[in-house]
């Protein structure tokens, strides 16, 4: 299994179609052909009818390979907002 980075193309209701927005997802898939089939049937891009518009696997960052080990519960993702990135540690 391998961890993909899906990019995410859709139109809202916000601009009235007119302009594209994007969104970021990661997905656990054994290739591409599998990563994209997931994406597409995850109920928030079926909801907005997001399209693909790439797809990354991401195998090694900075010097560090991605190794994936089955856990089972729920995802847990931490998320770090613009505002907190500014902030000095206590």
């Amino acid at each position: 299994m391998h961890l993909f980075l899906v990019h995410l193309g859709y139109y809202d209701d916000l601009s009235a179609g007119v302009f594209e927005s994007h969104t970021n997802l990661f997905v656990v898939a054994d290739d591409w052909e599998d990563a994209r089939a997931k994406a597409k049937a995850l109920p928030v891009v079926v909801e907005k009818r997001m399209h693909i518009d790439g797809l990354q696997k991401i195998e090694k960052v900075d010097g560090y390979r991605i190794s994936l080990q089955e856990e089972a519960g729920e995802n847990q993702i931490n998320s770090f907002h613009f505002r907190e990135l500014g902030k000095k540690p206590d």
